[in-house]
């Protein structure tokens, strides 16, 4: 059974019912607590997400993840038709509670959820190219940067639903980075350049307020029991 928190990503509830939680979990954090909570949110964004396929090395899955987290990425997609997506717990150190993964059986699955939703897909790879991190244009809508596998790259589905493919220039001998150093290099560049270029990029008001309490709930030990018993004593009284 999932926690209130983790349920929390995908059911609906209203905002007075989400406000009342948030206001009344706060007092269980100090101050410094709730700022670094508010800041953070404020800087997230869904207007890039990530898509992996197959990533097989837990060093790379948490390195993907903690990159994520440190510039703002919210959501992480990943195919695992082959192989687990599974960050360490020893690397990662806690960034998975704060970084969303939705993970799909198939690369098809995956491709057709991000394109329901609007995205565009960029394919990364050392071998097409339309854009680098320099030129790509960020401004034409919000999209989402594929990593295929650490040693066949990305897959010939995912090459055929590209929008766009975005390739490092490399000045050297090598043809390519491994997949952890390439999307450091790409999910700082790109998500800076979105902030600087692009309206809109924050999450939305109603995404703000269920990601704060979210993150609140999870910042308090036994949070759920503290829940459950100001409900049943009529503390909180606000419905779905």
């Amino acid at each position: 059974m999932t926690n209130i928190a983790s349920r929390l990503r995908t059911e609906q509830h209203s905002e007075e019912w989400l406000r009342e939680r948030l206001d009344y979990m706060t007092q269980f954090i100090t101050e410094e607590r709730r700022e670094v909570l508010r800041r953070t949110v404020d800087s997230r964004t869904h207007y890039m997400r990530i898509l992996t396929e197959n990533m097989f090395h837990p060093q790379n899955a948490s390195a993907i993840m903690r990159h994520c987290e440190a510039f703002g990425i919210q959501q992480i997609h990943t195919v695992e038709d082959r192989c687990k997506f599974d960050p360490s717990v020893n690397i990662v150190r806690g960034t998975q509670k704060w970084v969303d993964v939705e993970h799909h059986d198939t690369t098809a699955e995956a491709l057709a959820t991000l394109k329901a939703e609007g995205y565009r897909i960029v394919a990364t790879t050392p071998h097409r190219c339309s854009a680098t991190p320099e030129t790509f244009d960020v401004t034409k809508g919000k999209f989402a940067l594929v990593f295929g596998t650490e040693h066949a790259g990305i897959s010939d589905e995912v090459i055929a639903a590209a929008d766009d493919f975005l390739m490092i220039p490399m000045c050297g001998m090598v043809e390519s980075l491994n997949v952890s150093a390439s999307a450091a290099i790409l999910i700082y560049m790109l998500s800076e350049r979105i902030r600087q270029t692009v309206d809109g990029w924050q999450l939305t008001e109603s995404e703000k307020l269920k990601l704060l309490t979210r993150w609140t709930m999870s910042s308090v030990r036994d949070y759920e029991r503290i829940l459950r018993r100001a409900e049943e004593d009529g503390t909180l009284t606000a419905e779905y």
